[in-house]
């Protein structure tokens, strides 16, 4: 299906009014957008007045742990981070994981709900190597028609503490993999400045982005913040650096907040948050305000790490906006720009949205407002991909 036209749909267009309008596509991207389309020779989807998103963005999962689709496991790690990793390092080899079919059903879960790019981090060290970028890029080329994935070269296990994973770290972006990733400098690792050299350090050798997963509340994960701001702007990297989880953002004053956004903002360091159990997310309203980006992921599906999770995107976005308490209906569009617009910004996607000439990576639901679906979360009546249908109803097209 090389030409396709969306008639009568809603598109959400954030900050506009909302209108119905026809969208025109053509070759995988959209062509026009407007009331009263008629080309010639396309085939014609009638959409009824159904919201039109653009493709949800996961920009925090992790794929090579789940356990999607597999037997029921009991969640033995604990509730400490430390011992978590230690659990999920200890019981890979005995459930089989990473795996590609687990790792694969779970992506087509993702693109059923609507999600149209995600970033997975993949545990790299010196035990398990680069086995899981191997084992996630395979069940990516599955559904390569129908998602983009980019990985992150991750150091679950610690990167200083850790002897050989730098240099596994290193193999990995010298293969391809496009982001590196970090894991509490201070509070894991104990040495925030080593730990920052390494990454930034490699990021700059290789072109790589870089995503650092910081738990590390309070003053010692603020400090961490500036530590990164400071970094990225010495290397010229603003644009290409994300701070995954920050808790520590959202236990700042009210004041330190808006600073460190502020500052965020000004060296083109963004932020992603998951609203992960009981943990602080970071505040949407403050992020937006200081024109700081934010993005959002589901982080853990369904692994040692959490029974819970599903992979949609659209209940993801739903739970950061009720923790964070936005509720009139233009706060909770913020947290949707998040999921979307935000998630894109940080994979560097500078031609995404609902906009002419952009890839028609769409989302149709059933929805009276934006506002509505998140709240609501809707099956997905379709999902396009680069202008081609690729589920519908909650189930997955025949791939062509």
């Amino acid at each position: 299906m090389t030409e396709l036209l969306l008639r009568g749909g809603t598109p959400w267009l954030p900050g506009i009014a909302l209108e119905p309008a026809d969208i025109h596509l053509v070759g995988g991207r959209i062509a026009a957008i407007g009331p009263g389309l008629a080309p010639a020779g396309a085939e014609v989807v009638d959409l009824g007045g159904a919201l039109i998103l653009p493709g949800l963005v996961d920009t925090h999962c992790h794929l090579d742990k789940t356990l999607w689709s597999g037997p029921w496991v009991p969640n033995t790690g604990g509730r400490t981070l430390a011992g978590r990793i230690a659990n999920g390092e200890a019981r890979r080899a005995e459930l089989g994981i990473p795996n590609i079919d687990y790792a694969g059903n779970l992506l087509a879960a993702m693109i059923a709900g609507g999600t149209t790019h995600v970033r997975s981090h993949v545990d790299i060290d010196p035990e398990i190597g680069l086995e899981g970028v191997e084992v996630v890029r395979a069940a990516a080329h599955r559904h390569r028609d129908r998602v983009d994935v980019e990985l992150v070269a991750f150091p679950q296990g610690g990167l200083i503490t850790r002897p050989g994973t730098a240099e596994l770290l290193e193999a990995a972006l010298a293969e391809g993999v496009e982001v590196i990733g970090g894991l509490d400098p201070a509070g894991y690792d104990n040495d925030a400045v080593g730990q920052l050299d390494v990454i930034f350090g490699l990021a700059d050798r290789y072109g790589a982005k870089i995503d650092i997963h910081l738990h590390d509340g309070g003053a010692l994960g603020a400090w961490q913040f500036d530590l990164i701001i400071e970094r990225t702007r010495a290397l010229g990297l603003g644009g290409r650096v994300a701070i995954s989880h920050a808790y520590a953002m959202g236990q700042q004053l009210a004041e330190d907040q808006r600073r460190l956004a502020e500052d965020l903002a000004e060296a083109g360091v963004a932020m992603v948050t998951c609203a992960v159990g009981e943990a602080p997310v970071v505040p949407v309203r403050v992020m937006r305000a200081a024109g700081a980006t934010l993005a959002l992921g589901n982080d853990g599906i369904r692994d040692l790490w959490t029974p819970y999770g599903d992979g949609d995107m659209l209940r993801r976005i739903g739970a950061v906006a009720y923790r964070d308490r936005l509720v009139a209906d233009a706060e909770i569009e913020l947290a949707l720009h998040a999921g979307t617009y935000g998630g894109a910004e940080v994979l560097g996607l500078a031609d995404y949205g609902l906009a002419v000439g952009a890839p028609a990576d769409l989302v149709v639901l059933d929805a009276p407002t934006p506002a509505a679906a998140v709240v609501a979360v809707p099956t997905r009546r379709l999902v396009l991909k680069r202008g081609r249908i690729v589920a519908a109803r909650g189930a997955l097209t025949p791939a062509h």
